[in-house]
């Protein structure tokens, strides 16, 4: 993918000053160029809402080709206390740190969605990564804070993690920072910026970060209800903020086709101010950027749907089904952007080098309630594609099927008796194509204390979803 142009109006610099001493690399097209086929993948396993009464754990997954364990589970990180519901996960640091001598990519954060608990897992062995210390929830609710979600560290060395809650599961949420030896360094931004959260990323040279909403953990934590829809408890805006203030600038309301507004990525390229965020419920992928030419010359940033994705109509529901798009990611080159509608079965690529007029270049339909491929190597796929993962060159797309525990059960209640599955695409940049790989399939059915779910991914190295450049 190294020949692809940078989308819109920004050009990649290579004249910003980098003195590449620490973890990740120098810009996006050096972890095209200099990163290495992922051999080994990190992601979450988890047995909440399953008949298995065991902890939740992270996987290890041997990626390798050539090794005679490849697509297995190779090593399980068992944690201490039952029912945390693993979910999202990040590194202690990445490519926003490169600057920073003596920092390693080593540490990944792993939070509990329902208990609030916080696991630091050494990963120096990247095959036997070892848990090091947790931070209790009663901690987190000294904060007033509950429910983590997005993990990102951010430059020098600290961590930032997006909370849905306060102590009572109730809103507003808000953002808990620990420092650099795992310790809860406060609250981050100042009580009240904002009512609901869910994921965020940041371009600090742009001195900004974006966030989104989904709803208080009390509304989600017992599954989905229409009622709440009508209520007005699910969210529909993005936050803009100072990202060195830490204090919200700008909110954009994206109203009925902007509800649930869940994963948000700007582009790699870190002087771009253009990015994507998938409105699940609403099935609406919209793109949004600054506009320096608004407010008199002050600039302020738009958003604005780009992607939409009709509904279907099924025997087994009584209204027409939604594609529900619960995960997007950008290629490190900028130039691709890949989703998945969990309920309709289909993962998908929009060529973005026009990030204003995505064009759609390919998608596979694969389980849930539509999908073409129903079964892969005789192993019946019990729910939609979910987390997605791209690798590093933009060659090889993964995924799993695991939403959220409660989620899952409404929808796909095969998923907790079956478990979940990995599967991946092979992906030709150049084309614009994808091809499911047949051959490739990990399976959370089998784990030895029953079937498992399975959530989001990581590198070892980085990877599209949580490496940032300053």
């Amino acid at each position: 993918m190294s020949d692809a142009s940078t989308p819109g109006d920004v050009e990649p610099s290579h004249d910003h000053e980098h003195h590449h001493e620490g973890p990740g690399y120098a810009t996006p097209q050096a972890a095209i160029e200099e990163g290495e086929r992922e051999e080994l993948a990190y992601v979450m396993g988890l047995y909440v809402g399953t008949d298995v009464d065991a902890p939740d754990f992270v996987s290890v997954v041997d990626l390798d080709p050539d090794s005679d364990t490849y697509c297995e589970i190779v090593d399980r990180i068992e944690l201490p206390n039952r029912g945390d519901e693993l979910h999202h996960f990040g590194w202690n640091a990445c490519s926003s740190s490169c600057h920073m001598d003596g920092l390693e990519r080593r540490h990944l954060i792993v939070p509990g969605q329902r208990s609030s608990r916080i696991h630091v897992i050494d990963a120096q062995d990247r095959r036997n990564p070892e848990l090091e210390t947790v931070i209790e929830p009663e901690e987190v609710f000294e904060y007033d804070l509950s429910a983590p979600h997005t993990v990102h560290c951010i430059p020098d060395g600290e961590i930032l993690i997006s909370m849905l809650g306060d102590a009572d599961g109730e809103l507003p949420g808000g953002f808990l920072e620990l420092n650099e030896d795992f310790e809860i360094e406060g609250r981050w931004e100042p009580p009240g910026e904002i009512e609901m959260n869910y994921d965020y990323w940041y371009q600090p040279r742009q001195n900004v970060m974006v966030s989104s909403e989904w709803a208080a953990p009390k509304t989600y934590y017992p599954g989905f209800d229409l009622e709440d829809v009508e209520e007005g408890n699910y969210g529909q805006r993005l936050h803009f903020w100072d990202w060195e203030a830490g204090t919200v600038e700008q909110t954009i309301d994206l109203g009925e086709e902007g509800l649930i507004p869940l994963e948000v990525r700007f582009l790699h390229t870190p002087e771009s101010t253009h990015g994507f965020v998938g409105a699940a419920l609403s099935s609406n992928i919209f793109h949004f950027w600054r506009d320096e030419s608004a407010a008199d010359g002050d600039g302020e940033y738009r958003a604005e749907k780009v992607i939409d994705f009709e509904s279907r109509e099924h025997d087994d529901w009584d209204m027409p089904v939604p594609a529900l798009p619960t995960d997007i990611l950008i290629s490190m080159d900028d130039r691709y952007l890949f989703g998945s509608n969990w309920l309709h079965g289909e993962v998908w690529m929009y060529d973005i080098s026009d990030p204003s007029n995505p064009r759609r270049a390919d998608s596979l339909s694969v389980g849930g309630t539509f999908g073409e491929v129903q079964e892969v190597q005789g192993r019946e796929l019990a729910a939609g594609p979910q987390m997605i993962q791209l690798s590093l060159d933009g060659e090889r797309l993964y995924w799993t099927t695991s939403l959220f525990s409660s989620w899952d059960d409404q929808f796909y209640p095969e998923e907790s008796e079956r478990g979940s599955v990995m599967l991946k695409a092979d992906v030709d940049p150049r084309k614009g194509t994808m091809e499911l790989d047949e051959d490739f399939l990990v399976d959370w059915g089998e784990c030895p204390a029953g079937p498992a779910r399975a959530h989001e991914i990581r590198w070892p190295d980085g990877d599209c979803t949580s490496d940032v450049w300053q």
